[in-house]
């Protein structure tokens, strides 16, 4: 693999992600909406020696993701992906203190937009620009398979997102997976205490490297099986 497209990569685990594949030897191409966020982190990239295509996108827009996958496509010495990490989302509200009856419909509107929409989007346009060995991933966390009161739209769009994941791999050979990362502290989910990106980091280099294709294909890979199988 020598290219990799990482989306929300400005900040937390996007950030993080990218930062661990460029540390790799991997052409990173990484997009956040906020276009001199996601500049100072190639910036960052770079001064420590890494390769990163900088791209100012937005998730919702199917057409900055064309754009988005077009380019990460020429970058490449091999012409293809190798992989895409779909980690672009957001979260309306305080985490816990959400619950899906007060939420707005904006709100709502906007986290299915990004977390579900945009991870559609995110996969479908890479589809033509993808390796045959390439690996798409998407984190979330155990809120999308058991229900915890105070999160509200956020839980429903995770759900929704780990039902896209499956569907394609359903529908086409893609080998695609969803990545349990447990609880990561960050500026979206304010786990106090929890891992830190930079801690989870490593897990998606190893599902995008390491892992058996098709044992993770279509299914659900828990932090603990990543621990366990590189302890």
């Amino acid at each position: 693999m020598d290219t990799a497209v990482i989306t929300g990569a400005s900040r937390g685990i996007g950030r993080a992600v990218a930062t661990e594949f460029a540390q790799q030897g991997v052409h990173v191409v990484a997009c956040a909406r906020d276009g001199e966020a996601i500049d100072d982190v190639a910036v960052r990239i770079e001064r420590d020696g890494g390769s990163i295509t900088a791209i100012r996108a937005d998730v919702r827009d199917e057409f900055d993701l064309e754009r988005l996958m077009e380019t990460a496509a020429r970058v490449g010495d091999s012409g293809g992906i190798g992989c895409v990490v779909a980690n672009a989302g957001v979260y309306h509200g305080t985490p816990g203190e959400t619950p899906i009856d007060g939420v707005s419909y904006s709100a709502f509107d906007d986290m299915i937009r990004t977390n579900v929409r945009g991870v559609f989007g995110t996969i479908r346009e890479s589809i033509p620009h993808l390796r045959a060995d390439a690996r798409v991933l998407v984190p979330s966390g155990s809120i999308a398979r058991q229900a915890i009161a105070g999160y509200g739209a956020y839980a429903v769009s995770k759900a929704a997102a780990e039902a896209v994941v499956r569907q394609f791999t359903a529908d086409t050979p893609l080998t695609a997976a969803v990545l349990d990362i447990g609880q990561v502290a960050t500026e979206l989910t304010d786990h106090a205490g929890g891992r830190t990106p930079e801690d989870i980091a490593p897990m998606f280099w190893w599902a995008a490297t390491e892992a058996d294709a098709d044992a993770i294909r279509g299914t659900v890979v828990e932090v603990t099986e990543w621990r366990e199988v590189t302890r």
